[in-house]
């Protein structure tokens, strides 16, 4: 087993770089250094980890699934160290660190950009997107300052600020018969291709249960991982989809019609801060902002205080 001094920063850097660039010519000309060194430093990261990284056919190389593998965690690491470097440039220089925000996908492009809007705040910002369960994380170890993600959200290590609800939407093509009515059922999509969410969990799992009640049959579906490709498929008339109102009305699409849903499927979200931490002038202006801007963007927004977490997800689990 190879211990931490094994592995040499710089060898790192060059695994990490010859995997993004496609090549030790590029890696080298990246970091301005010759092919040789990237060579040696690759070697000797295989040396001190005991396996391949790369497989080599001539000039060319390709990288082990192993490699593969490795990488994301290098990455991350990487990217961590680089926040260090900042962060410890900006103490010296005394300036403020940077509002580090955490949301999901649909949260941050959707929602988001509305509410920073509306502080018009000078200061250096940060948005990551991620999984609901990475982002809650990432406030629960305090790498972020506010999260912005769909519930469950209840953590002994995170402040709830309050909850949003809203009403899920259904998403059409722009010449979908069905665009030209205010409200669609469920049962009018009987039989209809449905762009579905990747994930079973959570809203998927929810508007599926409406679906078995309604003692619908089952949908031929195409699955995504992404809220922004599920409109994109729609537009494309590859189907229809029970969509989070977030990127329907956040992310409005040429082509895409946008109809209340007759069955009321709620979508709850959160925003939360890590706990015991003195929460920041900036992060509490945003947590204002985001509630303003829900309200503003989402038809029946409603909040709801954090004490109400409990019943809401007796709510949804009992759906």
């Amino acid at each position: 087993m190879s211990t931490l001094h094994d592995m040499d920063l710089r060898q790192l850097e060059a695994f990490a770089t010859v995997i993004s660039a496609g090549s030790v010519t590029a890696a080298a000309k990246a970091l301005d250094r010759s092919q040789s060194s990237v060579s040696r430093l690759i070697q000797e990261l295989e040396q001190s980890l005991g396996y391949p990284l790369f497989i080599r056919n001539g000039p060319r190389i390709h990288p082990t699934e192993e490699a593969l593998q490795l990488h994301q965690y290098v990455q991350k690491a990487l990217l961590s160290l680089q926040q260090i470097r900042l962060r410890a440039d900006e103490i010296g220089h005394q300036q403020h660190r940077p509002l580090s925000i955490v949301a999901t996908p649909a949260l941050a492009a959707g929602l988001l950009p509305q509410a920073l809007a509306m502080m018009a705040s000078q200061n250096k910002i940060q948005i990551v997107s991620q999984s609901a369960e990475q982002a809650a994380h990432a406030v629960i170890t305090a790498e972020a300052d506010v999260g912005l993600c769909s519930l469950p959200l209840e953590h002994h290590a995170v402040d709830l600020h309050w909850i949003g609800q809203s009403r899920c939407v259904v998403a059409l093509h722009q010449d979908d018969p069905l665009a030209a009515e205010e409200q669609v059922s469920i049962a009018s999509l009987a039989g209809r291709r449905m762009i579905v969410p990747l994930s079973p969990l959570r809203l998927r799992g929810r508007f599926e249960k409406v679906l078995k009640k309604r003692k619908l049959p089952p949908h031929e579906t195409i699955e995504t991982n992404s809220s922004a490709n599920i409109l994109a498929c729609v537009r494309a008339g590859l189907g229809v989809a029970i969509l989070e109102p977030v990127t329907a009305w956040g992310m409005p699409l040429e082509g895409v019609a946008i109809r209340t849903l007759e069955e009321e499927i709620p979508y709850f979200f959160g925003v939360i801060t890590p706990q015991g931490r003195q929460i920041s002038v900036a992060a509490q202006s945003l947590v204002d902002a985001l509630e303003q801007a829900a309200s503003n963007l989402l038809p029946a927004f409603q909040r709801l205080p954090a004490s109400e977490h409990q019943r809401v997800m007796k709510l949804i689990n009992q759906e």
